[in-house]
């Protein structure tokens, strides 16, 4: 379980106040600035409803301290530069999985395929934490980073920037190791429900 304090510093910002006073024990980098709203904003179901027009590639994002391994799945994943080579990831600020990666300083992505929407089922939360690792063929990169057999991309990586965001943390992933399947075919989310890429070599 992830210990929670109060943290008076996020609390006070105009910005974040809509957030707890519950906050993550691992140290938060730093805030994204964002000014005031000049409009108002679109409702939540709004935003909901356009952004499940979004087709996104379905990932992993695992990570391990000692014997424990966390993950989960997410799609809110970016190219963010090659040179150096590096994504970008965005994880719930209070997810057991925040702390670890902001503990440790690495994480692994795994692109999954087709087949492999048990897996991304898993890691979502319909399965435990405990036995999400149980699904699929997991084993460790020589970071002992979790990799994930059979997916279209694994990619692992050492964190060299964070920006908490209020809600998410965005972690930026410098990639030490790849291994893509050019012969496996992406899954998807689209429209609230999984997709697969057709007519495309």
């Amino acid at each position: 379980m992830i210990a929670f304090e109060y943290c008076p510093r996020i609390c006070s910002t105009g910005l974040q106040s809509i957030m707890t006073s519950l906050m993550p024990d691992f140290d938060l980098p730093d805030s994204m600035a964002l000014r005031p709203l000049r409009r108002p904003t679109v409702s939540d179901a709004e935003f909901r409803a356009a952004m499940s027009g979004l087709a996104s590639s379905v990932h992993v994002v695992a990570a391990r301290r000692g014997t424990e391994r966390v993950g989960r799945t997410a799609t809110s994943v970016l190219s963010l530069s090659a040179q150096p080579p590096a994504i970008l990831v965005s994880i719930d600020i209070v997810s057991r999985l925040a702390d670890v990666i902001a503990k440790t300083g690495g994480f692994s992505l795994a692109m999954l395929a087709t087949d492999q929407q048990q897996i991304a089922d898993a890691f979502a939360g319909q399965v435990p934490p405990e036995r999400r690792f149980a699904d699929g063929g997991w084993e460790a990169w020589p970071s002992g980073q979790p990799k994930l057999r059979g997916a279209v991309t694994a990619l692992d990586c050492d964190v060299i920037g964070a920006m908490e965001t209020g809600t998410h943390v965005l972690f930026a992933g410098a990639i030490v190791d790849a291994e893509t399947d050019t012969s496996r075919s992406p899954l998807l989310w689209h429209r609230h429900g999984y997709q697969a890429l057709h007519g495309v070599d």
